[in-house]
Parts: C-alpha cells; sequence; structure tokens
C-alpha cells in the first residue's frame, strides 16, 4: 500500500484500517478504470473511492483477479449510499468481476438529467465545472489502464479527480431535485440500475424502445 497526501494506492482490496474508517461513512464516492467498456472482455484496472472528509483510496485490480471481500463488505453495506456517475456501468463491473450487489445507489449523471433538463451537457466534467467551479483535466480517460503497477501522476490524478467531487454535487443535486420536486421520481431511477445491469450483462439492448 503506498500513502500519498490524503491519497493511497491499495493492491487488490482494502485494507481493514481503510475498510473501519469508511464504514463510518454516509456516504462513498466510486469509480472504475477499465480496458473498455465490455465487462465479459475489457478486464477491470482500477477501483478508486473517496469518502466525504476527500480521503481517496484507489485500488489497484489484478489480472484474473475474482475476490476483493473487503470491497465487497464496502459496497453492499445499506446504510452507506454509493456516489458514481454513470452507476450503471461501475455496478456491472462490480457484480461481473466480484459478484458484488451494490446498494443503494445515487448515480450523478442520471440526478444531472433529471435535475438540469436546462442543458443537455451531463458529462462530469461538465457538471464539475458548473456546480464546484473546477476545471477538471480529462486528458488521461483513454489511456492503458493495465499496468497498474505504473500508472502515472497524470493518471493517478485523473483517477483521484474523478471520485473527488461527487459527494458535494450529491448534495447541491439533491438540492435541486428537491426543489423541482424531482427526487422521488430519481430515487425510483436508482433502484432500477440493478435491473438495467442484469441487461447489460446478458447483452440486452434497448427493450423498451418501439422496435
Amino acid at each position: 500500500m503506498t500513502n500519498l497526501d490524503n491519497f493511497q494506492v491499495c493492491d487488490q482490496d482494502l485494507s481493514a484500517e481503510t475498510l473501519s474508517r469508511y464504514l463510518t461513512a454516509e456516504a462513498m464516492a466510486v469509480d472504475t478504470e477499465t480496458m473498455g467498456l465490455v465487462p465479459q472482455r475489457d478486464r477491470l484496472c482500477l477501483v478508486q473511492l473517496c469518502d466525504p472528509s476527500g480521503f481517496v483510496t484507489a485500488i489497484r485490480i489484478a489480472p484474473g483477479q475474482t475476490q476483493a471481500p473487503n470491497l465487497k463488505q464496502l459496497m453492499e453495506a445499506k446504510n452507506i449510499v454509493k456516489i458514481f456517475h454513470y452507476a450503471r456501468f461501475d455496478v456491472a463491473q462490480f457484480r461481473y468481476n466480484f459478484e458484488i450487489e451494490t446498494n443503494p445507489i445515487f448515480c450523478t449523471k442520471i440526478a444531472s438529467k433529471i435535475a438540469r433538463t436546462y442543458t443537455g451537457s451531463h458529462g462530469l466534467k461538465s457538471l464539475v465545472q458548473e456546480l464546484e467551479g473546477i476545471e477538471l483535466d480529462k486528458s488521461s480517460q483513454s489511456s492503458d489502464w493495465g499496468n497498474a503497477n505504473n500508472l502515472s501522476p497524470a493518471q493517478l490524478s485523473y483517477a483521484a479527480n474523478d471520485v473527488r467531487y461527487l459527494v458535494k454535487m450529491r448534495e447541491k443535486l439533491m438540492t435541486m431535485l428537491q426543489r423541482e420536486d424531482r427526487w422521488e421520481l430519481t430515487q425510483k431511477c436508482f433502484d432500477c440500475i440493478p435491473v438495467f445491469v442484469s441487461l447489460d450483462l446478458m447483452y440486452y439492448k434497448d427493450i423498451f424502445e418501439h422496435n
């Protein structure tokens, strides 16, 4: 385990100490980095976590790894909200690789689409720019995450920033949704995410469309 300033890198799973710390949180920001967009083909390389105090952990996932018991305990803890940006993808990664049933879930992309109907820009960069006034550097987004033991400082910074602002943005999006009387609908959408994950992992597409 490598420790940096309010940031640490772990191998294969959370340490017991970090798990204990995170289990006291009301909410956790979560993200993943992979070799591509198909869980059955493109392996999971990195898992990033951040608690409300801003303490970030990046977990390097080994090729062929099928278990991460401490991560599983955290993701399945029912008293902790797991915050993602596009939860559908990350939740599928956890289920496919580690048989983790993530719950409860908050997705900032879904929340943004329901709350911020005045714009069509719902990517993480646009959301952080508006709600936090910070310009994210996304230059490392499409890079080789497979060489996890030799990630560059730019990659580690990118990975950390993908979770660093999610907790605060959840609070602001919840305020907007409650103000516009859309919070209950949004929660119902979050409840549907595991169903969409099941469909995605079975290669179903567009089953709710007319054609």
